[in-house]
């Protein structure tokens, strides 16, 4: 339970799915609601899916590129801080940052859950390097399904977030979602610092 609680909490806070709420309502706001429903769905299963592929396979890739999971950490860590410092901004009500013309590219298209919901809102490089940053070669079946189900769990989370979207934002506001993107934030920053920590202390010790 440990394994899964700590997997879900740094997978949610950077998924962080609260601050794609702006960015979907944006892009589904012509939408009817069974099908703003149907792109929430769809986005999480592409999130699920991606992030899982990563866990299991993000090894193989760094290895492929002759790259460490401590090199993978230290980066992850950088860009994982990066996103935590926007989250404590005072800007941080208005969502995650789509560029303007990925916005307006994706208001004329039919199906936005792969892009740019699920990539790179949802799962983003910092959920990518989190995720391969969780995998070791000592894990057994049981903890690898435990971070399996924890990305299901996230997934799953966000899926609803999103298709409850507009009472959220109704209900929390444009403070009461600068205060939880804030808090969010700080998590975030103590996860990027102990991913930087973590691949420091591995090229010490290991010498590698």
């Amino acid at each position: 339970m440990d394994i899964l609680l700590a997997t879900f909490t740094a997978l949610f806070t950077v998924v962080n799915p609260f601050g794609a709420m702006p960015v979907f309502l944006t892009l589904t706001h012509d939408d009817a609601s069974s099908d703003q429903k149907q792109q929430a769905l769809r986005a999480c299963i592409y999130m699920a899916l991606i992030l899982i592929v990563f866990f299991l396979a993000g090894q193989y890739v760094l290895a492929f590129f002759g790259l460490r999971i401590h090199d993978l950490r230290i980066a992850g860590g950088l860009m994982i801080l990066k996103a935590g410092f926007e989250l404590l901004s005072s800007k941080a009500h208005r969502g995650k940052k789509v560029s303007k013309g990925v916005v307006k590219e994706s208001l004329h298209k039919e199906d936005i859950s792969f892009t740019p919901l699920a990539m790179p809102m949802l799962s983003g490089p910092g959920a990518i390097a989190v995720c391969i940053g969780m995998y070791k070669p000592t894990m057994n079946y049981t903890e690898l399904g435990l971070i399996v189900l924890a990305i299901l769990l996230v997934a799953t989370v966000s899926c609803l977030i999103l298709i409850f979207s507009h009472s959220l934002l109704r209900f929390l506001g444009k403070a009461g979602l600068s205060a939880l993107s804030r808090i969010m934030g700080f998590i975030v920053l103590a996860l990027g610092v102990n991913f930087i920590v973590s691949g420091i202390q591995a090229l010490f010790f290991t010498g590698s």
